[in-house]
């Protein structure tokens, strides 16, 4: 007879090391990011100010946007000691008054979504460092854009479905669990 398998802990808290991953995982895709697109298109202005200006879409996509949209509408910010995986749900707190938990999973529908605009962030250093390695290889912008792509499938591979959606107490409504598989563990 099969043993039914154990659920998974959902976090009220999320332990430090989860958000420390999520975080550094998403600042250093970010930087690294930044710098291909600055190595690809250097030493120039355009390529500066190309990079400057993903940096600065990308963070505030993330730190700005999301406390201010996303954040009021998930479970997390309305969770007494609640402490989601990015910590962001606390600066939402501070920034934002709280949102409807109806329009949660809002975040993934149209086209200038959340969720849209976050998976931009992720791939647009990723698109840019392929014509600037067409144009001119670089040894140094391969192994960024390598680090870059490796950074993405861990957190595609393991920070969603290991580290953030599998412990969220919100799975069973973030149109972001659905992908991971975690919504039944």
């Amino acid at each position: 007879m099969a043993e039914k398998a154990a659920k998974a802990e959902l976090y009220t808290r999320y332990p430090i090391s989860s958000i420390i991953s999520y975080n550094g995982v998403t600042l250093l895709h970010f930087l690294l990011g930044g710098v291909g697109i600055a190595l690809g298109y250097g030493p120039s202005w355009a390529g500066y100010t190309f990079a400057g200006l993903y940096l600065v879409f990308a963070l505030a996509q993330m730190y700005v946007l999301m406390p201010l949209t996303v954040c009021p509408h998930c479970g997390y910010y309305r969770l007494d000691g609640g402490l989601c995986v990015s910590g962001l749900n606390v600066v939402s707190r501070k920034m934002a008054r709280e949102g409807d938990a109806r329009l949660f999973p809002g975040r993934a529908k149209g086209p200038l979504c959340h969720n849209n605009l976050y998976m931009a962030s992720l791939l647009i250093p990723i698109l840019a460092m392929i014509p600037a390695l067409v144009i001119e290889f670089s040894l140094l912008l391969l192994a960024v854009l390598g680090s870059v792509v490796a950074l993405l499938l861990y957190r595609f591979f393991v920070v969603f479905p290991k580290i953030a959606c599998l412990h969220c107490r919100v799975k069973h409504v973030c149109p972001n669990a659905e992908p991971t598989g975690v919504r039944e563990l």
